[in-house]
Formats: C-alpha cells, structure tokens, sequence
C-alpha cells in the first residue's frame, strides 16, 4: 500500500494489566478478580445484568468497616487523563496496601480502572479518602468486597478473533450467546484493530470435557455464516504465539488472479485455461492433471511474457503489511505455489522470503515448450514443502501456519498448526481452522494476535504510516 490518507487520530480501545505479588508471610494468596459472565441476548439491552448502566454507588458499598485483612475491588471510572492512576497509587501506597491486581481500559477517552486491595485498616475511611482523591478530576469510584475465594485465575482456554467491517451489535450478541450456551466464559476483550477492518479479541475460558475446540467452532461457524463476520478459533496460552513458520499459496492469495491465466491470455486461451482453473481449484479435477492441460495452452508461446507478467502482478490488499510484520516478528514466510518459479521468484527477492516452492516452465530455443520440468508441486506436494521448510528451520508442525484458497491448498492447511483459508473454494474450508471472507491479507496478522496499533508503531519508525482509503467491496 504506496499511497494514501493519514492515520485516524480516534482513540482505539487499549487495554493494560499488572499484576504485584507480596512476599510477606502473613498475607494470603490473591483472590481471583471477577469475570466478565457472558451475557445472554436480551442483556444487550438497558437494565440486563451483563451490560449494567448509569452510575456506580459511590458510598452505598456495604464494605465492611473491620481491621482484619480483607480484600476489596477498587473501581474508578470517568475521563480519561494525566495524573488520574499516579495520584490513586499515591494514596494507596500512603495507606500502606497491598495490590492484587490492576486492571485499565480506556475507550474513547473513558477511563476504568480496577484495583484489587488487600488492607487491615478501616474500609470505610479508606473510600473515603479515594473518592477525596478523585473527586477533582472528575472520577466515579466503587469498593465492593471481594469475596470470589483464594487461589489465582486460570488462564483463558481460547482465543477468538472476531473480524468484520463493521462488527454488528447483532453478530457479537450471537458469539456471545454460543458461548453461553457451551458454557463458556468471556474472560476479556480487547480492540485488536480498526483498520481495514473491525477486529476484537475475546479471551475465553470453556468448560473441560468433550472435544471443546470442535464445538466452538461448529457453534460459531454458525454465527460466521449468518453474520458478514470472520471469526478465527485458537487455543489459548504460549502455544499461540510460538508460532514461527508461515506459508501462503500465491494465485488468488498473496497476489490477486491466477498466473497462468494471464499467461494463457497471451496466447489468446484465457477463457478455456479459466474453466479448468476453476474446475481443479473446486477440486473436480486431479491437479497435476489439470496443471499440464492448462500448460499445453501456452506451446509456443515467446518467453518473454514471462517477465511481462512478472511485471504486472497486483499483491492482494495488505499482502506487504503482513510480511513486513512477520519478518519483523522473526516469522519464517514463504509461498508454495502449483505456479511457475520463472514468474514467482522476482516477487519473492522483491518481498525478502525465506523459500520458495513451485513449478518450472519448460524453455527451449526462448519459447514455452507447453510443459513443465521437474517434480510437480500439487495438493499433497504443498504439505511435502511445508515440512520440509518447518524441518530447514528446525520448527515442529504445530508451530506453522498455512493460508490458501483452493482445493489443492487442503493437505497443506490440513498438516499446519493453523490453516487460514482465504476467500477460498468451499472444498478448503471444510478443512480449515479459520476462514477469512474479506480482502484483505493483513487480517491474518488479526488472528495471529498482532494488533493494528503493534503495526503501525513499528511502521512509523521505518517506513511510515499511509492508510489506503478503502472502497467498498
């Protein structure tokens, strides 16, 4: 993306968490902070106990004026400013508690802030004395006893990645409502972008026993086909992000529209090299079959046209983002590709890829011959490459991540740690474990767990920030 408007200045969601552990022998394990329960449908609405409104109680807590060491919830809420979070510590610290937990959202410029306390002295002093505090700056507080019981919060089962543009209140309450109904947990959420689409993660935490992955999926699939949304399914924890090796299909994925079309049209048989294009990519047709009767089209052809077609190949929408960012995050990114090499191979120098796997051209005496040489890289060709570049890179399967489109992607997505099918055949996405319908490549970065604002920051240090204007689909 070479050209386009500056950055939206609008405050996205951001979200920060510390958790402070005393040492002290005589002070208990921290309690757990409160979860978000997932709402119900009707809880949307004003006055549901998932989405409460209005005001907080300021003094009507019901917390306990005792010396004995109690936990209590801390909640400041109000505009978002300098000085607000420095000045709570600063009593806190006066008041010689213990932190918890420390919670902060800000969402267009509102702030709420979340404390856990652990205190011998007067509750009821201490309330007083932060509503003192904040009063000035314009800020709502509550204290409420924490009574949830000792031991510390489990981390969230899985990660959902909600993408659309824009995310409708209707297709959030569906997510939120499968949940429920699976007995799941909403843990949190955060914005994880606002360009070029809508995306929001969800840590969730569902209850053991069954296949859980294949029930969140079955049961938000359903939502994914019913609302113009893409959701994306992981398991949570340090397996999410130890991912290390990525492959992309080329034609109709990295690049927008099939090479050997466009080299077919030189010929003047781009429509019938199109049909069996189409056919093999529904998986009607045996690829490599397919292939070299798509290939015998170009006989005769000057090869010259190569680098003509080289030279005019499109990246789809975000394709540099988001090998920019993976290279950047110490990904190992190449393409396999049932293509050609004699076309591929500028583009990927062009984009700095660690490998590259494809079909060779025959050339003879400067013309195509109407074959290729060499093994042919077909369905289960592709998964062949991508071990072998896991193993190159001494990274076990699990850790690989594979985006395609066709019928002939299936092994391949099928043998990574994640496939993501994009805007793909309905044959690969039966098989995929997450699927993306809109047209834009950097979204894959979304469902890694990289954020827009992660992007961004670091393009504005090396080469700039540009949004394209978008235009609609």
């Amino acid at each position: 993306m070479s050209a386009g408007a500056a950055r939206s200045t609008s405050r996205r969601p951001t979200r920060s968490r510390a958790r402070i552990r005393s040492s002290g022998p005589t002070r208990s394990r921290a309690p757990e902070l409160p979860r978000l329960r997932t709402p119900g449908p009707s809880e949307f609405h004003s006055g549901g106990p998932g989405f409460s409104s209005g005001h907080v109680d300021r003094h009507n807590s019901g917390v306990a004026n005792s010396e004995v060491k109690q936990s209590i919830l801390l909640t400041v809420s109000g505009p978002d400013k300098p000085g607000v979070t420095s000045a709570l510590m600063a009593l806190l610290a006066r008041r010689g508690v213990d932190l918890l937990d420390v919670e902060q959202v800000v969402i267009h410029d509102h702030l709420t802030l979340g404390v856990l306390i652990s205190t011998d002295g007067p509750a009821a002093q201490l309330e007083a004395a932060v509503a003192a505090v904040m009063a000035p700056h314009g800020m709502d507080v509550s204290f409420a006893e924490d009574d949830e019981g000792d031991g510390d919060r489990e981390a969230s089962t899985h990660a959902v990645v909600i993408l659309g543009s824009p995310i409708s209140a209707a297709a959030f309450a569906a997510v939120a409502t499968e949940l429920a109904a699976l007995g799941g947990n909403i843990d949190s959420i955060r914005g994880v972008a606002d360009y070029p689409l809508t995306g929001l993660e969800l840590m969730v935490t569902v209850a053991p026993g069954g296949d859980a992955d294949t029930a969140l999926r079955q049961a938000l699939g359903a939502v994914s086909a019913e609302y113009p949304v893409d959701i994306a399914i992981e398991r949570g924890g340090l397996s999410r992000r130890a991912k290390r090796v990525i492959v992309f299909d080329v034609d109709s994925t990295l690049i927008q529209g099939e090479v050997i079309e466009m080299l077919a049209a030189e010929a003047g048989r781009e429509a019938e090299v199109a049909a069996v294009t189409e056919a093999a990519m529904r998986g009607e047709l045996d690829f490599a079959q397919s292939l070299h009767e798509r290939v015998r089209a170009l006989e005769g052809l000057d090869a010259s046209v190569i680098d003509k077609v080289a030279q005019s190949l499109e990246l789809t929408p975000g394709a540099r983002t988001t090998i920019r960012t993976l290279n950047r995050l110490g990904y190992h990114c190449g393409v396999v590709s049932g293509g050609f090499r004699q076309v591929i191979d500028p583009l990927a120098a062009q984009l700095e890829l660690d490998f590259v796997r494809a079909n060779t051209l025959e050339i003879v005496d400067g013309t195509l011959t109407g074959r290729v040489i060499g093994e042919v890289v077909d369905r289960a060709g592709k998964a062949r490459c991508l071990a072998e570049f896991a193993a190159e890179m001494g990274v076990p399967m699990e850790q690989t991540v594979a985006v395609g489109d066709g019928a002939n992607d299936i092994d391949m997505l099928s043998a990574a740690g994640m496939g993501i099918a994009f805007n793909a055949k309905p044959a690969l996405r039966e098989v995929a474990d997450a699927t993306l319908d809109h047209p834009y490549l950097d979204a894959v970065l979304y469902m890694l767990g990289v954020t827009r604002d992660e992007v961004e920051a670091a393009d504005a240090v090396d080469c700039g920030v540009q949004r394209v204007p978008l235009t609609a689909p």
